[in-house]
């Protein structure tokens, strides 16, 4: 609503995405996003939509 440009909403939307899948998935969303966050770097360069399940599976664990 308020990210001044569409590609802000997108990249809002994703940030909101993330918090929500914590919160669903029984998750603390601030050590959530930490973690995720510490371990971006190792997550490969080419990432495609149909990875994302097998990496949310991973962090929860």
């Amino acid at each position: 609503l308020f990210s001044g440009c569409p590609q802000g909403a997108t990249a809002s939307a994703g940030f909101y995405s993330l918090i929500q899948n914590a919160k669903i998935l029984g998750l603390d969303p601030y050590s959530f996003l930490r973690d995720l966050f510490k371990s971006w770097e190792m997550l490969p360069r080419t990432l495609a939509c149909k990875d994302l399940p097998q990496i949310r599976e991973t962090a929860v664990r």
